[in-house]
């Protein structure tokens, strides 16, 4: 199986990258991990310890400013690319092209090599500049899936609405998983069907 590239940016919500990278190892598949300077800040906050004390050295872990990770050049193969959390600031500087580090040159390259990108972000309220970055975003080829878990299949716990959200991100990537249970199988066991 070709490798994800995961990449954490400044946005509240880590706990869904926390919950990838937790599945993508658990299932000993290939993922690597690219994260942002105030990304690695508010992993410690949220998560309790630097990010660097939590991943095993499976995955790798790239710095928003090493240009020379595979991942910046388009003869790198990678399955998708996904941002989560995505910041507005990274998901501006993307949809307008520009490349100040290498989460965004990364997200170009996957644009240009029509590869599938998927932004994950997670603020509240949206501007209409943040609403028209993700149009062009989206009319470029790019998936937004906003950090909006749904609720009917019950939560109970922050978690189960991590792993919401973390299976719509595996949907898409059409990999199975068992995070979540799809409409069709929550209708049929609440007799709904």
């Amino acid at each position: 199986m070709e490798e994800i590239v995961l990449a954490i940016t400044g946005a509240s919500g880590m706990i869904y990258a926390k919950t990838m990278l937790e599945y993508f190892y658990k299932q000993g598949m290939p993922i690597k991990c690219l994260i942002s300077k105030v990304g690695e800040r508010i992993w410690e906050w949220e998560m309790g310890r630097p990010i660097s004390s939590m991943l095993p050295p499976e995955i790798g872990l790239y710095a928003e400013d090493d240009w020379w990770a595979p991942m910046a050049s388009g003869s790198y193969s990678v399955k998708a690319m996904v941002i989560m959390p995505c910041s507005m600031g990274t998901l501006a500087a993307i949809a307008q092209g520009v490349s100040n580090n290498l989460i965004h040159r990364t997200a170009d390259v996957m644009l240009k090599e029509n590869r599938p990108l998927i932004l994950v972000p997670r603020e509240t309220p949206l501007n209409v500049i943040q609403l028209r970055n993700m149009l062009t975003l989206a009319s470029a080829g790019a998936t937004i899936l906003p950090a909006m878990p749904g609720f009917y299949q019950k939560p109970k716990t922050i978690q189960d609405l991590a792993n919401f959200i973390v299976g719509r991100v595996l949907d898409l990537l059409k990999i199975p998983h068992t995070l979540t249970k799809g409409w069709d199988e929550v209708q049929k066991n609440e007799g709904l069907r």
